[in-house]
Parts: structure tokens; sequence; C-alpha cells
């Protein structure tokens, strides 16, 4: 669970957007049961504030998807600030554009119920 309590800035701390990237997104996962390999899970998730990108906001999520997955599946949670993708627009990052323009939006805050906080369970404000 995202826990922005962990650093100080100017604004509450949320989630604007989650984005399913890399081989699921694409369609193009493998899967292999006789080997027992997967193909990586990748999101991508933008913050509000560059503050709440710090490790420190994500332990607790990391250490939840350890635990629940254990070694079942690699999961690779990458975390960005608005300003790293506007700054990625106006440097014309293909890297970052091109991931996000191919990935699938999970969850976006301007359409979607807020996500739970971790003392807001049920994901009222």
């Amino acid at each position: 669970m995202f826990d922005p309590s962990q650093v100080q800035a100017p604004a509450p701390g949320c989630i604007k957007r989650i984005i399913l990237i890399g081989p699921y997104a694409r369609r193009s996962w493998y899967e292999d049961s006789r080997t027992i390999e997967f193909s990586d899970y990748e999101f991508w998730v933008v913050v509000n504030h560059p503050l709440f990108a710090d490790e420190r906001c994500w332990r607790h999520a990391r250490a939840t998807i350890d635990r629940e997955l254990g070694n079942r599946c690699a999961v690779d949670v990458e975390v960005y600030s608005k300003s790293d993708i506007r700054a990625a627009k106006s440097e014309r990052d293909t890297f970052i554009l091109g991931r996000i323009e191919a990935g699938i939006a999970l969850y976006r805050a301007a359409r979607d119920a807020p996500l739970p906080t971790r003392g807001n369970r049920e994901g009222r404000p």
C-alpha cells in the first residue's frame, strides 16, 4: 500500500495513474509451465508530487507484493511523478512516452473511484 506519510510534502499524496506496461500490456507474454518461467508484470505508477516517488512511500506496497506472490512471478513497480511525465513529453522521451501509450491504464484518478489509503481502507476521502 502506498504510504505518503513517510515523506513531508506540500500537498497530500495521491496516485494519479497505474499503468500496466511490458509484455502483458502488449499481449506478448510467455508462460512456460514446463520450466515455470513467466513474463514479469510491470507497473508504472504516477504520483502527484516527486517526493511521493521516494522508496519509503512504497516499502509497504513492495512488502505486500513479496508476501502475497513470493517467487511465483516477478513484479516490477516503477514510480514517476506528474512532473517526470511532463518532462518526458517536453523532451520527447520516446522510451517513457512509448511505454505509456502502449500500456493499459488500470487506474486513473480523474475517472475512477479513489484508491484506499493506509488509514482509509474503503477509498473514501
